[in-house]
Parts: C-alpha cells; structure tokens; sequence
C-alpha cells in the first residue's frame, strides 16, 4: 500500500513493451496474510486508492483481476471501474481446503504436516465463474457501457468459451486448462468456437457477445413468468373439464373437440 511503488512498477512494466496490464487483486495464495492479493480485491476502500494510483500511471490499457471470495463480485468491480480502470477479468481461484488423510488426520497437500487453504481452479469452478461473470456482465452493460470483461474459470473447450462469450464477456482466457492438457490445447479451443460459430452461422464474435444476457432475472420473476404460463394453457385447453359439460345435442361437437387430429 504505497503509491510510490505502484508507479515505479506500473512504469517499469510498460517499459517492457506489454499491450495491456491485468492486476492480480483476487490472489489467495499468501498475498492476503500481507494485506495483498484477495485481501485487497475485498477491502473496497484500499481498492479505491490502488486503482486511482494504477489508472493515473498507466498509459496503456489495465483489467483489474476480480475475487470470487466475496459475496458481491459487483462492488469491487464498480470501484475498480469507477476509478479509470479499463475493464475487468473474473474469475480467479476459489478458496479451499483440498482434503483431509484419514491415514495420518492432516489437511493435504501437506507442508511438514500443515497446510492452508487454497485456490481451487479447472473444471469444476466454471458454473460459479459464469454467475460471477454474469453480474459483472450485466453491471458493465447497464453502468459502464464501452468497458471490457474477460472471463476465466474452467475453460477447456470451445463451447465452454461460448459461454463466456454469450454471457457478456469481450475475451476469455485459460491457465489451468493448459496445464492440465499442453499448449496443443489452444487450436482446440479455437477449433472448437469456430464449429460452435458455423453451426449458428456467426460471421463475427460481436454477433452473440451477451446474446444469453438478457435471459437471466430473478426467482420471484421466473415464477411469475411459470404462472402466467400455466394460466395461459389452461385457458386455451380444448374439450370439457368435467362430465357435467356435456350437453346432450352437442355430443358429436364436443367429442370431435376432444380429438387431437381433428
């Protein structure tokens, strides 16, 4: 927590060339016990200095990288964004405890016997990742129109980068996938969004960036959406709710009523 230092870093790391800057405030491997890393991502008020200082110093664009640690993804990316970063990248690693060794009863992996929690990454954390992404899809859209998003968490295919896509993200990144399966992993991804893209006959990634969005609202809604549609079916039904209904001289009328091939 010192401007002086963020700008000498900032500056030098321009120095080297980068297009672009992503700063990591969503780490939790150590950095949190050093008020860095995650532990910054998730105090609003030290956000909102490092940003203003990261933002004044940099001349190239900057993302700031996003915890999913906290309940509300939302208010550390509106800080971030409110204070001239350029965009945001979600998500980073989830916090957790890997397991227990029921032989020698210590948390692994094992240190001397000791362990931490820790980032936990791959497959398994995407649907998490799309919700984060999604809240903060839908922020940019309504408060920051012209900002960026890149999605990450458990990207290994081409149709899981889709979804990023059509959740609102403008580009998606990999690490663990990578490490898991080898560089040959990227012509797959590529191999894989171009099929999902031709089989809708997209021409370009602006054609369905955030084509999902607009479908996602809240329980209370979906149920009334539910409602209305079963009122809806049973008001257009066919045919007679009871035997009371039939009327005698309208026999064949109501019976063909009935029929589903009439």
């Amino acid at each position: 927590y010192n401007k002086d230092r963020w700008d000498e870093l900032i500056g030098r790391t321009i120095e080297t060339g980068v297009d672009a800057l992503e700063i990591n405030f969503s780490c939790p491997h150590g950095m949190p016990e050093r008020r860095m890393g995650a532990a910054m991502g998730q105090d609003c008020e030290l956000l909102q200095d490092v940003t203003k200082w990261i933002a004044d110093a940099s001349t190239i664009p900057v993302w700031a990288k996003m915890t999913p640690n906290d309940i509300n993804i939302t208010s550390p990316g509106r800080v971030s964004l409110d204070n001239g970063i350029d965009g945001l990248a979600a998500i980073n690693t989830i916090m957790s405890v890997m397991g227990i060794n029921l032989k020698t009863l210590r948390p692994e992996p094992s240190v001397e016997g000791y362990s931490t929690p820790g980032g936990y990454s791959a497959a398994a954390v995407r649907p998490i990742a799309l919700a984060k992404c999604m809240s903060l899809a839908k922020m940019i859209r309504d408060e920051y129109p012209g900002r960026s998003l890149s999605g990450i968490g458990g990207v290994e295919t081409g149709k899981d980068a889709a979804e990023f896509l059509l959740i609102g993200a403008d580009t998606v990144q990999v690490c663990t996938g990578v490490m898991l399966h080898g560089y040959p992993l990227i012509k797959t991804l590529c191999g894989g969004l171009q099929e999902f893209m031709e089989e809708h006959d997209f021409k370009s990634i602006d054609e369905f960036k955030g084509a999902a969005l607009p479908y996602f609202t809240t329980h209370a809604e979906l149920y009334r959406m539910q409602e209305e549609a079963i009122a809806a079916k049973k008001a257009a039904k066919v045919g007679l709710k009871n035997d009371a209904e039939w009327t005698g001289d309208g026999f064949q009328a109501e019976t063909d009523s009935m029929v589903s091939n009439n």
